[in-house]
């Protein structure tokens, strides 16, 4: 049973989402704050976050910062708004994926349930890329032999590129490929999501060698010279 920890100023959004959550099979343990939930974080280890935006004292991007500064778990975010400024901001904090108010709990459940496939473990071989190694099997990455701590979504980004090394993917085959859902040309969530994994991966990231644009299409994997 996956054990979700939900973020939550609003009463009443909270109790419907809790009950809904619960009834599709997930363990919930909520809190109305982001200084409680990160409270609430230190004590437990739930498999994924959903987390509101607009909370009181910190908001919902500060969390979102100040839990990917020390760890991975996945963070689904809840915005009011599907605009520019809520969207990019929280996927630049570090979020996986976001659902627009008011949320449906089917709709919610099938989120989470997608972003949760993302770091289940693959029969497979493991890739080189020059200094990186990707190991399928065990769904782990290292780099000049460190371990990369990468979120489940960037982690599974960059399964889909290796397995088709050299070859440019569009954006929205990788969010069919990655987030399982098509957002109707909603690049930002790749985007955003490629920014994170050079920040990880590239020597410059800048200068990326590893995971190249491909201009009016979207990105590859190449093995640097």
């Amino acid at each position: 049973m996956p054990s979700l920890l939900l973020i939550e100023d609003d009463d009443a959004i909270r109790t419907a989402l809790e009950l809904s959550l619960t009834r599709q099979g997930h363990r919930v343990a909520t809190a109305a704050s982001g200084e409680d939930g990160l409270k609430l974080l230190r004590e437990q280890r739930p498999d994924l976050i959903v987390l509101d935006v607009m909370l009181p004292g910190i908001d919902g991007f500060e969390v979102c910062r100040r839990i990917r500064r020390t760890d991975q778990l996945p963070i689904i975010l809840l915005t009011a708004r599907s605009d520019d400024i809520d969207v990019v901001v929280g996927l630049e904090s570090g979020a996986d994926d976001y659902v627009v108010k008011p949320v449906q709990g089917r709709v919610l459940d099938a989120r989470i349930r997608a972003v949760l496939r993302r770091g289940e473990r693959e029969s497979s071989d493991s890739a080189s890329f020059g200094s990186l190694v990707i190991d399928r099997s065990a769904m782990t990455v290292t780099k000049n032999g460190e371990d990369l701590q990468l979120t489940p979504t960037e982690l599974r980004l960059l399964l889909e590129l290796s397995r088709r090394p050299g070859q440019a993917l569009s954006r929205q085959q990788l969010l069919r490929l990655v987030w399982e859902h098509d957002y109707l040309g909603d690049s930002r969530l790749v985007d955003a999501c490629v920014q994170r994994l050079r920040a990880k991966v590239e020597d410059v990231p800048s200068s990326p060698t590893l995971i190249r644009t491909v201009r009016g299409v979207g990105y590859r994997l190449d093995t640097p010279q």
